[in-house]
This record gives C-alpha cells, sequence and structure tokens, in this order.
C-alpha cells in the first residue's frame, strides 16, 4: 500500500513540475556546453592557432574529470540537489564575462575551467531531480523527453548565437549563454524540493525500506558492464570531442564566409536530428533494451569522419552533422538511462554516473588537443579519417562481450522490480 501511494505521488509530482523540469533541460543545453565551438572561431579571430585553441578546450575537459566523481557523490549525498545547478548556473554568467575581458590564454583557460567544472556538477544534478522526481520505472521516458528538450535548447541557442554573432558581433554569443545560465536558475528554482524523493534521487529502490544500505564504492569498480560502458564511450568521445571544433576551423581555415554563422549551422543541423534521436532512443530502450541504441551510435562515427574527409565543407555540412546527432542523440539518452538501471539500488547512481563522465570525459578531454596538433601537421581530412577510426574500438567491446552487456542492458522488466 505504500509503495503504491508512494508511486501516485511521484507520478502526480511529475506531472506538476514536468514543465519547470523540462524548461531547465532547455535552457542548461547552453550553459552546459558554454559557448562551445565558438569560442575556437572567436579565438581565431584574435590570432590564435589551432594547436593551442584545442590545448585551451582540453584544460577545461581535465578540469571537468577531475570534478566529475566528487560532484557525483556529493550529489548522491546531498538532500538539496538543486543547489548544484544553481552554482553552475552563476559560474557559466561569471566565465562568459572573463572571456571578454582579456583573450590571454591563462584567462582563457580559467573560464574554461569554470565552464567545465559546471558542467561536470549539473547534469548528475539533473538526472538526480529527474529520478527523484519519477522514480526508476518512470526515468527513461522522462529523460528521453528532458533530451529532446536539451537539444531543441541546443538548436535554437546555436541558432541564436550565429544570428547575434553575425549580425551584432562575437561578444553577443556570449551575453546569450549568461541569459541562459539565469533562466536555467529560474526554472529549476520553480521545482520545489519537498518533490524531489532523496532515496530514489540517489537509487534507493523504495522509501519505506529503511534498512537498505547504501553500497560501498567498491560496487562500481566490481561493476563489469559498468566498465565495459566506460571504455567504449571513452575510445567513442577520445575521436568524437574534437570533431565539431575542427570541421568549424577547417571551414574557417578555408575560407568560410560567415564563419560564426557555419559554426551555428552545424550546431544547429546536429541537434535538429538528436531531437528525433533522443524520441527514438526512449521507444528503442523500451522495446529492445540499450545494447542497440549504444551499438547505432558507436558506427555513427566512423562513417561520420569518411564523410568529413572526402567531402567540400559545404556539400558535407548536413550528413556529417545528422551522424553527430544521431549519435550524440541516442547516447544521451541511453547512457545515463543505463548507469541509472545498472546502479539501481546501490545508492550510488550519481557517483556512478560520474564515474562513467569522468572516463569519456577523459577521452573528450585529450581529443582536442590530439586533433589540433594532428590538423596543424597532418591536415583536416586525414584527422577526420582518424578521429574517426578510434569509435571502431568502441564496436569492437561492444560486440566483443555482447552477451554480458545485453542482459545488463535489457529493462523491459525492470518496472516490475
Amino acid at each position: 500500500m505504500k509503495k503504491k501511494q508512494h508511486d501516485i505521488v511521484n507520478r502526480n509530482s511529475v506531472s506538476a513540475f514536468r514543465k519547470p523540469l523540462e524548461a531547465l533541460n532547455f535552457f542548461m543545453a547552453d550553459m552546459q556546453a558554454g559557448i562551445g565551438p565558438f569560442l575556437g572561431i572567436f579565438l581565431l579571430a584574435h590570432q590564435w592557432k589551432a594547436g593551442p585553441i584545442g590545448t585551451v578546450m582540453t584544460l577545461g575537459g581535465i578540469a571537468g574529470v577531475l570534478v566529475t566523481i566528487p560532484a557525483g557523490a556529493l550529489i548522491d549525498k546531498a538532500k538539496h540537489k538543486k543547489r548544484y545547478v544553481i552554482i553552475p548556473g552563476i559560474c557559466t554568467v561569471l566565465a562568459s564575462a572573463i572571456i571578454l575581458i582579456s583573450q590571454r590564454f591563462w584567462i582563457v583557460g580559467v573560464s574554461q575551467v569554470a565552464t567545465a567544472i559546471a558542467g561536470a556538477a549539473i547534469v548528475p544534478a539533473v538526472i538526480a531531480i529527474t529520478l527523484g522526481l519519477t522514480g526508476q520505472q518512470g526515468f527513461n521516458r522522462q529523460n528521453g523527453r528532458n533530451q529532446a528538450w536539451n537539444h531543441a535548447g541546443n538548436m535554437i541557442g546555436a541558432g541564436l548565437s550565429g544570428y547575434l554573432g553575425t549580425k551584432l558581433g562575437m561578444p553577443f554569443i556570449f551575453y546569450l549563454s549568461a541569459l541562459f545560465g539565469l533562466f536555467s536558475i529560474i526554472s529549476v528554482s520553480l521545482i520545489p524540493s519537498k518533490a524531489i524523493d532523496y532515496r530514489a534521487a540517489r537509487g534507493l529502490k523504495s522509501d519505506d525500506d529503511h534498512g537498505e544500505q547504501v553500497s560501498g564504492f567498491k560496487a562500481l569498480f566490481e561493476c563489469k558492464p559498468l566498465l565495459l560502458l566506460a571504455a567504449a564511450l571513452a575510445f567513442f568521445h577520445l575521436g568524437n570531442g574534437a570533431m565539431l571544433p575542427l570541421y568549424g576551423l577547417g571551414a574557417a581555415s578555408n575560407g568560410q564566409e560567415n564563419a560564426a554563422m557555419f559554426v551555428a549551422m552545424t550546431i544547429v543541423i546536429a541537434q535538429l536530428v538528436m531531437i528525433g534521436a533522443s524520441i527514438a532512443a526512449m521507444k528503442l530502450a523500451d522495446e529492445r533494451g540499450y545494447w542497440l541504441v549504444l551499438l547505432i551510435s558507436f558506427v555513427a562515427l566512423p562513417v561520420r569522419g569518411a564523410i568529413a574527409a572526402s567531402l567540400s565543407y559545404h556539400a558535407g555540412l548536413y550528413p556529417v552533422q545528422a551522424l553527430d546527432g544521431i549519435g550524440a542523440g541516442l547516447q544521451s539518452v541511453a547512457v545515463p538511462g543505463l548507469v541509472a538501471h545498472i546502479l539501481n539500488g546501490t545508492g550510488r547512481i550519481n557517483v556512478g554516473q560520474g564515474a562513467v563522465m569522468t572516463v569519456q570525459g577523459i577521452g573528450a578531454a585529450l581529443s582536442p588537443a590530439i586533433g589540433g596538433w594532428m590538423a596543424q601537421g597532418l591536415g583536416y581530412p586525414l584527422t577526420f579519417l582518424l578521429l574517426g577510426g578510434l569509435a571502431l574500438l568502441s564496436i569492437i567491446l561492444w560486440l566483443l562481450y555482447s552477451r554480458t552487456l545485453k542482459a545488463a542492458c535489457d529493462i523491459r522488466y525492470s518496472a516490475q522490480q
């Protein structure tokens, strides 16, 4: 009886606060990525070269990697989940301002570090809030909706950034990022803290089972499916992390007019596809589990690299970024959903999210520096091929351990548990 009453409360909570939750996912998209690929174009206009641009992006990536697991652990332990959205929002506003003050290497580096730390905290925080509202059985569907809104926010933010950058100048891209950070703070403030089930938010199964114990951190390292997922994502992001900024830099270096608008188009196309991919991932996961969803996402990157290397920037823009949308859109739903499913009952879901983000973040952090220096020495086409080829390692790993992973990825009966 208690469980049924708890489920009714949860359903009412997510219904009442779905709009501010989805608004948060919409506005946090720009806050999460900062000015993203526009930073490369901005620095290129200030006489920076591809190598240093990649290096300063990597500095931010490394900072994000270092704080992701501690952030997840704090969010698991904290009863006030919303502060881990509010503080990153403030950091985003400050980070946007500091780059406009000076483009010196260390100032840009500090800005990227602050943005990366904010991004590392906000993702597990929003996952925790969503779990606290929906419980495990409702998480896949609501997370799919969250990600669709998140990609819509990225798309609209990128489109506005491209327009503002072209018409009013690059500083207005930074102003827009700060504004989205402010709206994120307002959105999360509309979700009352009492509506978030603290135990469900960290992955404890029931509100009335007070004897249930939080698992030790050792449980994360002994979970083979979780380790395989993290390794596959690390290889994928080692190739994927540099693709978008290098594609924009390659176009700018080849005399592309309106470079800011070109970069905006790369993001808009990818995010538009990601909206559909997020919804498709949610439905496919319900029907077939997460294994197939992730396999398709890994396959998209080698194909994307081959197209980027072989077609001109004008002709390749749409297929290259559509494939980015497929890969990232599927993973945005499958990765947090699978981690939450694997670690359900441990009380360590958010630190587990942080651990997976850390491992994939290592790949993503190294990618811009590796890709930037490769592009400077080998040229952009060969770099795209090599970066795309790294996802072949993800595919091999995913197929080699398919029996173990398919069992762990099947969520079809989780609602009955």
